[in-house]
C-alpha cells in the first residue's frame, strides 16, 4: 500500500521581511521556478495564496497568473485558498474573517477562475470559532498542523496524524481536516540548504512507510525560502552556488523513484475518509492551547497580538476602524477589503523600516476616514462627591487598610496599601461568599505557593528591569451618586504615572475598572492587568471553565483541566505561550453554574486575555489577566502605546 505524499507550497508577496523592490526578484527567483518544476516532472502539488498576493503577481507579471491557472486547469496542480489577505483568523471578529474569505473567493474567481475547496489556515493559527466560518464561504476541507494541537491532546492515537479528520467548531459544526506537519516541511528546506543529505531524508520518509496506506506531508511552508534570502534571520542559511531549486528537482525526483511513495494532490488525501484511523471527530483546541499554531513554542499566537513595533497600537486602530465600518451605511466592498489588508499578519512581525512607515501612512489615513468620526463617546457623567446631600444606595467605610463599598446587590472591598486591589467582590444576588479577590499569604498548605495573590492590579516586565507593579499605597479620592461609588487614585511609578479608577454600579451590578498609563520610555516586556484570581473555596478545582471568542461568531468553552498558565514564558526572549483572542471583548470564567464576566473595551486598547490555572494539594489557583505587550524576536524599539484601558466585570448565573 503507497504513501500517499502531498505537497502545496504558500506563496505570501506581503511577507514582511522583504521590501517592494525585491518583489519581482521574489516572482523570478521562487515563483516561477516552482511551476516550472510542476510542469516539467508532472508533480502534483497544491499550490497556496491569499488573493492580494496574486493581485500583486498579476501586476508584476501576468504570464505567471496564467501559467498557474492552466496548470490548476489543465495540469497536476490544485489551487488552495485562505481569504484575500493573510489574517490571523483567531485574533480578528467574527465580521472580518467573513469579509476576508468571501473577498478572497471573489478574486479567486476573477483570476483563476474558480472558488477553492480546501483552505490553508493562516500560519497555521486555528480555533474552532473559524469552522463555520470556513464552511460559509465555500470551503470544504482545512489544511492545518497537527504537531501542537496533538501534543496538546496526548490521548489521540499517533496513527491518526496519517489520515484525515473532522476538525470541530465552537457552534458543533465541523469540516474535513488535512494534517500539514511542521518536522516534514522543516526537513525539506534542511535537505535543499544542503544541512541534509538525499539519503537521510529518504531515510525519514520511509520511516513512515506501512503495509495500510497512509497519507504524508512532504511540504507545507513558504515559497520564497528557496534560491532567495528575505534577510529576516541571523542563522538564515547561506546562498551557495548551485540552484536550491535543482536540489528540490533531486528531491522530488527521488520521491518519483522510491518504492511504496505515491505523489497525489492534497485533496487526494481526503478519499481515506473511510480508513478506520479517519474521520474522528476532534477538538483541536484546548484551555491549554485555545490556538494552537504551528512550529515551535517560540512561534506563538502572541507574535500577531501584542509584540512587533506596536502591535497594541495598530490593532487598536484596526478594530476601531472595524466598529466603523460595521455601523456605517456608507461602507463599501472596497473598504472591507483595505482593512483585510491593514490587519494583515505581515505587519505584526519582522516589517522592513520603509513599509512599517508607509504602512503607518495608510492606517492613519483610514482611521482619519471612519474611526475618528464614528468612535467619539459622550463625556463621562458627573459624580456627586461623597459628604454632600445625594441619596445613594451605597455605604461607604474604611476600616483600615480597607475600603468597604456596599450596595444593595454588590459588596467590593478594596485593598488601599496594595494600590486600590480587589481584597473581594461579592454578589449578593448570585452568591454570599466572595466569588474573587485576593488569596492571603499562607493561604496554600505549600511553600512555593505562600505569597500573596491580588486582583485587580497591574505587573509590568521587562529583561535586565525590576518588576513594576501599582501594590503600593494610596489615599483614594472617593465620589458617590445614587446609583454608582467611584474610587480613583493616582500612582506614580519609574516608568511614569498611573491613573487608576473604580466604579461600583447598582443595580447592573458592575465593577469598572479603567487604568490610564501615560509612559513615555517603555521598553518591550509584558504589562499585565485587571487580574481576576477567583476563590478557590467558591469554585471547584476540576469544575473551573472560561468562555471567549477567537474569531468565530460562537463562544469557545474550555474546560480547565491540570495545570496551564498561558503567561509563562517559552524563554528569556519570548514572554508568554499563549492569549485568547477576545475577539467580542468578553470573557467569562467560573464553572457551569457560575462565572465572572469580563468586558474589555476594545476601542480604548486592544487587548488580550491571559488564563492561569495551578492545582495545589485538593485546591487551586485560578487567575485572569488581560495583557497589552508581550516580548517575543518580533518586538522593537520603545514606544509609549498605551493609553486607556477599560475591563467591566460582574458575575453571572448561567441558566439552562
Amino acid at each position: 500500500m503507497p504513501l500517499k505524499a502531498f505537497s502545496f507550497f504558500h506563496l505570501n508577496l506581503a511577507y514582511s521581511a522583504i521590501s517592494e523592490e525585491r518583489r519581482p526578484e521574489v516572482v523570478a527567483r521562487c515563483y516561477w521556478p516552482l511551476l516550472q518544476l510542476a510542469r516539467r516532472r508532472n508533480l502534483p502539488f497544491g499550490i497556496e495564496a491569499s488573493a492580494w498576493t496574486l493581485e500583486t503577481i498579476r501586476a508584476i507579471d501576468p504570464r505567471w497568473i496564467q501559467e498557474l491557472k492552466d496548470l490548476i486547469t489543465h495540469g497536476p496542480c490544485e489551487f488552495i485558498g485562505c481569504g484575500y489577505a493573510q489574517i490571523i483568523g483567531p485574533l480578528v471578529p467574527a465580521e472580518v474573517n467573513q469579509a476576508n474569505f468571501r473577498l478572497g473567493m471573489d478574486v479567486y474567481e476573477r483570476l483563476l477562475g474558480l472558488r477553492p475547496k480546501i483552505a490553508l489556515v493562516n500560519e497555521q493559527a486555528y480555533s474552532a470559532g473559524l469552522v463555520p466560518l470556513y464552511k460559509e464561504a465555500g470551503y470544504e476541507a482545512i489544511i492545518m498542523e497537527w504537531d501542537n494541537p496533538a501534543r496538546a491532546n496526548p490521548e489521540w492515537p499517533r496513527e491518526w496524524r496519517y489520515y484525515p479528520q473532522y476538525a470541530v467548531g465552537a457552534d458543533g459544526s465541523k469540516v474535513p481536516l488535512i494534517w500539514n506537519k511542521s518536522i516534514a516541511f522543516q526537513k525539506v528546506q534542511r535537505f535543499v540548504h544542503r544541512e541534509v543529505e538525499l539519503d537521510e531524508y529518504l531515510l525519514y520518509v520511509s520511516s513512515h512507510l506501512k503495509k495500510d496506506d497512509r497519507a504524508f506531508p512532504i511540504y507545507g511552508n513558504d515559497v520564497e525560502v528557496f534560491d532567495f534570502r528575505p534577510g529576516r534571520y541571523m542563522t538564515e542559511a547561506a546562498l551557495e552556488e548551485g540552484s536550491e531549486w535543482g536540489r528540490m528537482e533531486m528531491l522530488y525526483q527521488a520521491l518519483l523513484e522510491t518504492e511504496g511513495v505515491q505523489l497525489v494532490r492534497p485533496s487526494e488525501v481526503l478519499a481515506l475518509m473511510s480508513h478506520a484511523d479517519a474521520a474522528n471527530e476532534l477538538k483541536l483546541e484546548t484551555a491549554t492551547v485555545p490556538i494552537p499554531v504551528k512550529k515551535q513554542d517560540k512561534y506563538n499566537i502572541v507574535r500577531w497580538a501584542l509584540s512587533g513595533r506596536a502591535d497594541l497600537e495598530i490593532n487598536t486602530k484596526c478594530w476601531r476602524i472595524f466598529r466603523a465600518l460595521l455601523e456605517s451605511a456608507e461602507a463599501r466592498e472596497a473598504d472591507w477589503k483595505e482593512l483585510c489588508y491593514l490587519w494583515s499578519s505581515d505587519f505584526r512581525t519582522h516589517i522592513t523600516t520603509e513599509r512599517w512607515e508607509e504602512y503607518l501612512k495608510r492606517l492613519d489615513l483610514s482611521v482619519e476616514r471612519w474611526a475618528l468620526k464614528a468612535n467619539q463617546k459622550p463625556p463621562r457623567p458627573t459624580r456627586v462627591q461623597c459628604g454632600s446631600s445625594a441619596e445613594s444606595c451605597f455605604s461607604v467605610s474604611r476600616i483600615g487598610r480597607l475600603l468597604h463599598v456596599v450596595g444593595p446587590r454588590l459588596e467590593v472591598v478594596f485593598d488601599c496599601y496594595k494600590g486600590l486591589s480587589v481584597h473581594s467582590f461579592m454578589d449578593r444576588s448570585i452568591s454570599e461568599r466572595s466569588l474573587w479577590g485576593s488569596i492571603p499569604h499562607g493561604f496554600f498548605d505549600d511553600i512555593s505557593w505562600s505569597a500573596d495573590f491580588y486582583s485587580g492590579h497591574l505587573v509590568y516586565e521587562s529583561p535586565g528591569r525590576p518588576k513594576l507593579t501599582d501594590l503600593v499605597r494610596v489615599d483614594p479620592k472617593v465620589s458617590v451618586s445614587n446609583s454608582s461609588v467611584t474610587i480613583s487614585a493616582s500612582i506614580p511609578s519609574a516608568l511614569g504615572p498611573i491613573e487608576k479608577c473604580w466604579t461600583v454600579t447598582e443595580p447592573e451590578g458592575y465593577l469598572e475598572l479603567h487604568y490610564k498609563i501615560d509612559w513615555a520610555n517603555y521598553e518591550s516586556g509584558s504589562l499585565r492587568l485587571g487580574y481576576v484570581t477567583l476563590n478557590p473555596d467558591a469554585f471547584h478545582r476540576d469544575e473551573i471553565i472560561y468562555r471567549s471568542h477567537n474569531g468565530g461568531p460562537s463562544l469557545e468553552t474550555l474546560a480547565c483541566m491540570g495545570s496551564f498558565d498561558h503567561g509563562q514564558p517559552v524563554s528569556y526572549l519570548v514572554s508568554a505561550n499563549q492569549v485568547v483572542g477576545l475577539t467580542q471583548g468578553k470573557l467569562e470564567i467560573g464553572n457551569h453554574q457560575i462565572q465572572i464576566r469580563a468586558e474589555v473595551d476594545l476601542l480604548e486598547s486592544r487587548a488580550h486575555a491571559q488564563v492561569f490555572k495551578h492545582d495545589i494539594l485538593d485546591s487551586h489557583m485560578t487567575r485572569v489577566a488581560f495583557t497589552l505587550s508581550e516580548a517575543d524576536d518580533t518586538s522593537r524599539g520603545s514606544r509609549s502605546l498605551f493609553g486607556d484601558f477599560k475591563v467591566k466585570f460582574s458575575a453571572t448565573t448561567v441558566t439552562r
